[in-house]
């Protein structure tokens, strides 16, 4: 049976965060560059002889109604039914995570994105980038970076993207053990939500003049309440700063420090070995500038 096997659904980091606003409806306006890198989910796609969408593997937690990468399918399969009059035959998805489900990499949008561009090919579908962005925006706001598919600066509700040069750099990323919840986060009372405004010239410059060592441009916004909500994400920001400018990737959990080499990546991940509890995971990523599946 046709299909696609091993298709990468990449993390993303988010190099900062800002919350400028908020909007009359409660979503939150923000300010982020996401920086896609190379630790990734990857998927397996098996057409079927009917019509169904079904999920081959399980995802303790995720029911499969619930699972961003079902619902996205059948989002496609339905606009193809739209565009075309004839329904898309079915297909068996293999959900293989590597990414840590809370710990704001964007494993769920990646994995519904790589999804809708496998499908999009798969089905001989059709869709442009930009078609395929306005569909999975309603699933969830990241989805449309992950299918813009290049280091993005980023505003609004997440759906505003322009691409921008990142750091070509290696990233050494903490799972502290804990699941942060996206909306025990957003929803504090701590959280600030009038930081000013930046442009992307800020964020280039920034980069342009880092020389020795990679320090963060900006903040993100929502560490603070975070690492007050979840002790140990303060531990792994604490923890990871004695080497460089670590901070918190999206609402958290995951923790990041960039360096410009494998090499100083290498050496604080042996340094972890020996010093990190138990309930850590630590791992090495280089910036990607592009996603493998890119339209």
């Amino acid at each position: 049976m046709k299909g696609l096997a091993n298709c990468p659904a990449p993390a993303k980091l988010n190099l900062f965060l800002h919350v400028t606003g908020r909007r009359p409806d409660g979503y939150h306006l923000l300010q982020s560059v996401f920086q896609l890198i190379d630790r990734c989910d990857t998927l397996d796609f098996t057409l079927r002889g009917d019509k169904q969408i079904r999920r081959a593997t399980d995802i303790p937690g995720v029911p499969e109604e619930q699972d961003l990468v079902i619902r996205a399918a059948r989002l496609l399969q339905a606009e193809v039914l739209r565009r075309t009059g004839a329904l898309p035959s079915g297909v068996d998805i293999a959900l293989h995570k590597t990414l840590p489900m809370g710990g704001g990499l964007g494993g769920g949008s990646s994995d519904a994105a790589t999804t809708l561009l496998a499908l999009n090919r798969l089905w001989n579908a059709g869709l442009s980038k930009q078609q395929l962005m306005d569909l999975g925006l309603p699933l969830g706001a990241d989805i449309p970076f992950f299918l813009f598919g290049e280091t993005a600066f980023v505003e609004g509700v997440g759906e505003a993207l322009q691409a921008v040069a990142g750091p070509d750099c290696w990233y050494v990323v903490i799972e502290p053990g804990v699941q942060v919840p996206t909306a025990h986060i957003f929803t504090s009372e701590q959280l600030t939500r009038d930081t000013a405004a930046v442009i992307i010239s800020d964020f280039s410059r920034h980069y342009a003049l880092q020389s020795s060592e990679l320090r963060q441009f900006g903040r993100n916004d929502l560490q603070q309440v975070a690492t007050r909500l979840f002790p140990p994400v303060a531990q792994a920001v604490e923890w990871l700063g004695a080497y460089g400018d670590a901070r918190m990737t999206g609402s958290g959990a995951c923790v990041f420090c960039a360096f410009h080499s494998e090499e100083q990546a290498d050496a604080v991940l042996a340094e972890f070995s020996r010093q990190a509890p138990a309930t850590w995971k630590g791992w090495k990523a280089k910036a990607l500038g592009r996603h493998p599946l890119a339209l």
